[in-house]
């Protein structure tokens, strides 16, 4: 067996182990992560993230299809484009938010490389579909996925980063803080700006309509003109005959 071949059968192994994976992080984080390799390469915490997200982008395309999301005429193009968007920008985005952790995990007196935080952060990703589904709660649904999300790392922090229990639960403490007040002002924002452009399309059909009440008005008072002028004209031929 070639070398490409192993990494073929090696990938598809990865990918039959994520399943149970994800499960067993969602049930009994603390056991996972305590039992996690701290170093192993990249790639299969990464190919983790980009099926996470993959099923996350497929939920948000289901949603989305049967006209669950609020999106009206474009629910089809956003849904599609979810599931296209969501695992390249998941990719992408998980190097840096690994960075960004890294620099949080040393400032906690962290020793640890950033590939182990890469590899910690990025198995928290079997929350994805969750939390995914969460979001469509308005409010409450980001607030808990996030709550949880900070959980999972506080474990992170004591099991692969070794970081005290405190410094941990106080550190993230902080930034759920931080985090669950910007995110609940952006989903105020969001909801006036979509309540805005549903009001302005409201008004846009409601100016239609009008325009198409006036066509109606005016071609009748066109044909009732035409008619007045032909029989203006009928009775002064008639007149004329006399």
């Amino acid at each position: 067996m070639d070398g490409q071949q192993k990494n073929q059968l090696n990938i598809k192994q990865l990918l039959n182990e994520f399943p149970q994976m994800a499960i067993q992080i969602i049930a009994k984080p603390g056991d996972f992560f305590g039992k996690m390799p701290k170093s192993g390469g990249f790639l299969p915490p990464l190919l983790f993230v980009i099926t996470l997200s993959l099923v996350s982008g497929l939920i948000v395309t289901i949603l989305s299809l049967l006209r669950i999301l609020p999106q009206g005429d474009m629910a089809k193009f956003v849904g599609l484009a979810a599931f296209i968007l969501v695992p390249a920008t998941a990719a992408v985005f998980s190097f840096l938010w690994a960075a960004i952790l890294f620099v949080i995990w040393k400032i906690m007196g962290s020793q640890e490389p950033y590939e182990t935080a890469y590899r910690g952060m990025a198995y928290t990703a079997a929350i994805m579909p969750i939390t995914t589904i969460l979001d469509f709660i308005p409010y409450l649904g980001s607030i808990i996925g996030l709550a949880w999300l900070m959980y999972l790392l506080v474990i992170v922090s004591i099991k692969v980063q070794s970081i005290k229990a405190k410094t941990a639960w106080v550190g993230f403490g902080v930034i759920f803080a931080l985090l669950a007040f910007a995110s609940v002002g952006a989903e105020i924002a969001s909801r006036r700006i979509s309540r805005q452009v549903r009001q302005l399309e409201e008004l846009r059909l409601e100016d239609l309509r009008h325009l198409e009440i006036f066509r109606e008005d005016s071609s009748e008072e066109a044909g009732r003109a035409l008619g007045d002028l032909l029989r203006g004209l009928r009775d002064s031929m008639e007149e004329e005959g006399r």
